[in-house]
């Protein structure tokens, strides 16, 4: 099972984005996208950035891995 993750881009250097899952930083390729910018929303997976999705979209999916995660730590 392969499990994609949504993020947010901060930088972009060339084909390379720094992108925010919460407070964790990271480096993720561009190379499958076109037409990221900086405050885009990428779904994340192996360290490429394989789909541009919709903020509302992010958010959702990230209030839901945050709630199973709180399930977990209860």
């Amino acid at each position: 099972m392969c499990l994609g993750v949504p993020a947010r881009v901060i930088h972009i250097d060339g084909s390379v984005a720094t992108v925010a899952l919460g407070s964790v930083e990271y480096k993720a390729s561009l190379l499958l996208l076109n037409n990221v910018n900086p405050g885009d929303y990428v779904l994340l997976h192996a360290g490429f950035a394989i789909e541009k999705i919709d903020p509302a979209e992010a958010a959702e999916t990230i209030r839901l891995f945050n709630e199973i995660s709180n399930m977990y730590e209860e």
